[in-house]
């Protein structure tokens, strides 16, 4: 049986963790099927954007109790071919040229919690409990930790990291985990505001801000200034900015091609 589920309607891609009956935790079956769903939903020029949820009662409990079961006999270098497949993984959520919205409910500890980091957007309900747990298995949150830090920074990461302790979605949303939090029958109608925005927005616009973040973020000054100005130029010159400052100068809609 398959471990995700991926539907598209009408441009929006619903990718989801169909393992309830063990809060959605990770595999390698899981992780290889997520990555390779990322992977190709970002070359689909028909999705705009992809929400990425969990079915049953939780969003992700973290990490399988047989997988981690069975990587108690892996070697050093097993361990480590095991690790980088987990990190190509996030790696293909975070880079995916299409905007993700996480809709984070019940758990997200451990890599659930990973997972969050990597949602350019996450939509948490108010009664999900949150865990960066790894500590607590004598292991350390160390493949999700370059997009953790990312999100949240390392002041935050430092205490949550060693701890190893829960959390609630109103601490989630203070450190900047997740961007907000909601009553669980609030959920869906949040998501479904969010992607109404992004509905509005320029699809190339939208792949090519998302791809301007990370390369900011890891510039000098001098290097993100070349980087920023031939980002604003080439979109200003592409049919699609030329239309959407025709339109505002205009004062009509933006007709967008999806």
């Amino acid at each position: 049986m398959p471990t995700i589920t991926v539907s598209t309607t009408d441009g929006v891609a619903r990718v989801n963790l169909a393992r309830p009956d063990v809060r959605n935790a990770f595999n390698a079956d899981v992780i290889a099927e997520l990555r390779d769903a990322f992977l190709r939903l970002s070359d689909d020029p028909s999705v705009r954007a992809i929400v990425l949820g969990g079915e049953g009662k939780s969003f992700c409990g973290g990490a399988d109790i047989n997988w981690m079961r069975g990587a108690l006999e892996l070697s050093y270098d097993e361990n480590v071919a095991d690790a980088e497949a987990m990190s190509d993984m996030f790696r293909a959520i975070d880079r995916c040229s299409k905007p993700v919205v996480g809709r984070v409910h019940g758990a997200a500890l451990g890599g659930g919690a990973g997972l969050t980091a990597v949602c350019d957007i996450a939509i948490a309900s108010d009664e999900t409990l949150f865990g960066f747990t790894e500590v607590k298995l004598g292991i350390i949150p160390a493949v999700i930790s370059p997009f953790v830090l990312g999100k949240i920074g390392a002041s935050h990461a430092r205490a949550l990291f060693l701890t190893g302790e829960r959390f609630d979605a109103a601490r989630a949303l203070h450190i900047g985990l997740v961007h907000e939090v909601v009553a669980p029958d609030a959920l869906d109608a949040a998501v479904e505001r969010v992607l109404g925005e992004i509905a509005t927005a320029g699809p190339s616009a939208v792949a090519a801000a998302k791809a301007l973040v990370p390369q900011v973020a890891a510039a000098s000054y001098d290097d993100s200034r070349d980087i920023t100005a031939r980002a604003i130029a080439k979109q200003r010159t592409s049919p699609e900015g030329q239309e959407g400052l025709r339109a505002f100068l205009e004062r009509r809609k933006a007709t967008f091609a999806r």
